[in-house]
């Protein structure tokens, strides 16, 4: 009895204070990464991606084990109230920098390295609006260092202001994976990214939401606190969506240039 006690303390103490959700039905805690962790609602199937296009980077991305909480930059954990339900798996560096618009674009660089595709990647400056390339960066340095040198140059400078011109707009009904949610705010706004599609067999869909936040903070795959059923799933309807630390349009919908 003593044991039960003790596990129903620890459970409740991880969804108060650290932000972990609870889980359900439709997660595979011994799985590690978004696809194989998280199954699709029932009907449900996941939307094919091209191989090797950044929807298919998104959903193969590695998790932390079940149960890992949100780090902070220093190594603090977050505490909050049922906002998410894993952690992904890299490393955000010691400095406050990679937040919300800069998970994003970590993603998408991240991405692109992998492909060796060097040249495509760039983000633009906030104070001038203008385009700081990888390959400008790198000198003939293309090793994962320099890389990661380059986004924290980009994170510095950078942010849901200026990559919201560097997207174009999408509409909320042709959502695919690797989109974005973005606010620029005054002064502050946010930005999640879509990871994880599914659809049935009328034609209805959801998506899988992940995000960092300030201070600087491991990307983390959202709950959704609207239907516990299907979290971390959003149904793709309605105008407003309500995530854990967010509200954003069904209008706020952008995509990358080149997708």
């Amino acid at each position: 009895m003593q044991k039960m006690k003790s596990i129903l303390i620890l459970s409740l103490l991880c969804y108060s204070l650290t932000g972990c959700g609870q889980s359900n039905n439709l997660t595979k805690p011994e799985n590690s990464t978004i696809e194989t962790r998280f199954q699709t609602p029932s009907g449900y199937t996941r939307e094919i991606t091209q191989t090797n296009s950044f929807g298919s980077y998104l959903k193969k991305l590695k998790l932390k084990p079940d149960k890992s909480t949100v780090k902070y930059f220093n190594g603090e954990e977050k505490r909050g109230d049922n906002i998410y339900l894993a952690v992904v798996d890299m490393d955000i560096g010691t400095k406050d920098l990679q937040q919300c618009a800069d998970a994003v674009m970590r993603l998408r660089g991240e991405y692109l390295f992998d492909q060796k595709k060097y040249a495509q990647i760039h983000f633009n400056f906030l104070h001038d609006g203008k385009a700081r390339y990888f390959k400008d960066f790198a000198k003939g340095d293309y090793s994962y260092q320099k890389f990661r040198k380059y986004m924290e140059f980009v994170f510095a400078s950078a942010n849901t202001a200026s990559l919201l011109k560097e997207l174009q707009p999408v509409k909320f009904q042709e959502m695919k994976v690797g989109d974005v949610f973005i606010q620029k705010g005054n002064p502050y706004g946010h930005a999640v990214i879509v990871v994880d599609m599914a659809k049935n067999k009328s034609g209805e869909k959801v998506y899988m939401l992940a995000q960092s936040y300030m201070p600087a903070q491991e990307t983390q795959i959202l709950v959704n606190r609207k239907n516990d059923e299907i979290s971390p799933w959003y149904e793709l309807k309605g105008e407003t969506i309500y995530t854990p630390e967010w509200t954003f349009k069904s209008t706020e919908l952008k995509r990358f240039r080149s997708e």
